[in-house]
C-alpha cells in the first residue's frame, strides 16, 4: 500500500459535489485528487445511468483538465489506461456492494480497499509500460498480471 493518507468524504453531498463539479468543469483543481477521481467514478456508475464511464470519461476528464488550466499531453493530463483500469476496478467494486449501501459509505470503503490505493495499477503494469505515451494515449494490456486474476 502507498504511504498517502486516505482523505475520506464526509457525506453523500461531498461525493456528489465532486462528480457534479467534474461534469460541469467547475470543480477547483485542488479538489481533483486521487480520492475525487474514484468518488466521481463510483457516483457516475451508481447515480448517472445516462453516463457510460468507459465511453464518456475520456472526453469528460480531458475537457475538465483544460477548463482547470491544465493540458492533455504525452506527459500530463488525461491518461487512458489508468482511467479505463480504474473504471473496471470501481465497476467491479460497485457491483459487489450490498444493496442500499449509502454512497459515502461505498466511496469511503472503496478508498480503503486495494483498488483505492494509488499503487494498485502497479499490480498489473510495470512503471515503464503504465507511464508510456502509448498507455496515456490509448488502452494497453497489462504486462505483469491479468485483470481477470
Amino acid at each position: 500500500m502507498s504511504a498517502h493518507p486516505i482523505r475520506p468524504f464526509a457525506d453523500d453531498a461531498a461525493v456528489r459535489h465532486v462528480g457534479e463539479g467534474l461534469l460541469a468543469r467547475t470543480l477547483p483543481k485542488a479538489e481533483w485528487t486521487h480520492e475525487a477521481h474514484l468518488a466521481a467514478c463510483l457516483w457516475l456508475i451508481r447515480e448517472r445511468t445516462d453516463f457510460v464511464p468507459e465511453r464518456d470519461m475520456p472526453g469528460t476528464i480531458s475537457a475538465y483538465n483544460v477548463a482547470a488550466g491544465g493540458e492533455n499531453t504525452d506527459n500530463a493530463g488525461y491518461h487512458e489506461t489508468l482511467t479505463q483500469l480504474y473504471i473496471k476496478g470501481v465497476r467491479a467494486f460497485a457491483e459487489a456492494q450490498p444493496a442500499g449501501t449509502a454512497l459515502v459509505d461505498a466511496v469511503n470503503t472503496l478508498l480503503k480497499s486495494e483498488i483505492g490505493d494509488r499503487s494498485w495499477p502497479l499490480c498489473f503494469y510495470s512503471k515503464d509500460r503504465l507511464f508510456s505515451v502509448e498507455a496515456r494515449r490509448g488502452w494497453v494490456e497489462p504486462d505483469l498480471a491479468s485483470l481477470a486474476d
